[in-house]
């Protein structure tokens, strides 16, 4: 059994924008302390706005976080007891720009350089794209790159440019994510820059991970996975305690349509979702899938949804049998992924 990591991060540095054409560097983020000495008070500025930054992580080196030594990060995996990282941004947690061309300057340089940096290391390493959705005309192009070059899947925010995730404004993208098998992932983060600003003082719940439940029901309530039945959806860094309650949620109102809820909500509509170890996974599984779940460590990220040993306790704790354990740490996200 091989342990894959579902859900890691790299934190984005200065190379990461060095793929950006001359025409776009006014838009390179520029990191601002605005308290000297004081890293939690760092911000990025992006095209004209300040957007909370730190850099300072509890148990993994800058060097490993940043993915500018991967000889160290491969050490530290060897000693977690994990085989391969599945990696997600992290600057895209914000909505950065409400401009097309920023956006696409900034998914576009980011695309490029975590492609150049684990280009020779795709046996324990692979990626999650930044598709420029502000730009639907430039996101094949982006989507048919990232696929080339080892991506197995495409980030997106519980909001996106001030839609829902079932808006038909995202249709072309389910239909070319289909067709080249990049599962949507679906992270902790929020893409709209109306609902971000409401929330401004949000410490994260209902900014970043109530958008993320938000989109698991608008996707399945408007059928969207029926729309595009090849389309594999992945709701990523929110626990799975909310299932039961959206679950419920959405038989109450399929049966006022005269509807009947899928059997099997996650398997029928190809959704993946990750664990975390203080989820009841017992009780979840009385009604949902055991090969729809997944788990990840939040590796790079120092907030309250990262826990670095995470898989190996996982492992150990024993609270699920260990045919289950297999499934969640190796055969689902191999099948949600399309890892080799």
């Amino acid at each position: 059994m091989a342990v894959i990591d579902a859900d890691a991060h790299v934190i984005e540095n200065e190379a990461t924008w060095d793929f950006m054409l001359e025409s776009e560097r006014r838009f390179k983020p520029q990191l601002v302390q605005t308290r000297p000495g004081d890293p939690s008070g760092d911000c990025l500025l992006i095209d004209g706005k300040l957007f909370p930054w730190t850099n300072v992580g509890r148990d993994v080196l800058q060097a490993s976080r940043e993915m500018t030594d991967l000889a160290l990060r491969i050490r530290h995996m060897d000693a977690l007891g994990i085989d391969l990282q599945v990696i997600y941004p992290t600057i895209f947690i914000f909505p950065l720009s409400r401009r097309p061309e920023a956006d696409l300057a900034i998914c576009r340089s980011y695309n490029r350089w975590i492609a150049e940096v684990i280009k020779n290391h795709l046996d324990r390493f692979r990626w999650v794209m930044a598709p420029p959705l502000l730009s639907m005309d430039k996101v094949n192009e982006e989507l048919k790159f990232a696929k080339e070059h080892g991506a197995c899947g495409m980030v997106m925010r519980g909001l996106e440019a001030d839609r829902i995730l079932s808006d038909p404004y995202f249709f072309p993208l389910y239909e070319e994510a289909s067709r080249l098998d990049l599962p949507i992932c679906v992270h902790s983060a929020n893409g709209s820059q109306t609902a971000y600003e409401l929330f401004l003082d949000d410490p994260g719940f209902a900014k970043f991970k109530l958008a993320v439940v938000g989109a698991f029901h608008s996707l399945v309530y408007f059928g969207i996975p029926k729309h595009f039945p090849k389309l594999k959806i992945g709701i990523i860094e929110v626990g799975a305690q909310w299932l039961p309650y959206a679950m419920r949620d959405l038989a109450r109102r399929y049966a006022r349509r005269g509807k009947a809820l899928d059997r099997d909500l996650l398997k029928d509509n190809r959704v993946f979702v990750t664990c975390q170890n203080d989820d009841d996974i017992a009780y979840i599984l009385q009604s949902f899938s055991e090969d729809n779940l997944l788990i990840g460590t939040d590796y790079g990220h120092s907030d309250n949804a990262s826990e670095i040993e995470a898989l190996r306790k996982f492992q150990r704790e024993g609270k699920v049998s260990q045919r289950v354990v297999e499934k969640m740490l190796d055969d689902n996200p191999r099948a949600f992924y399309g890892l080799d």
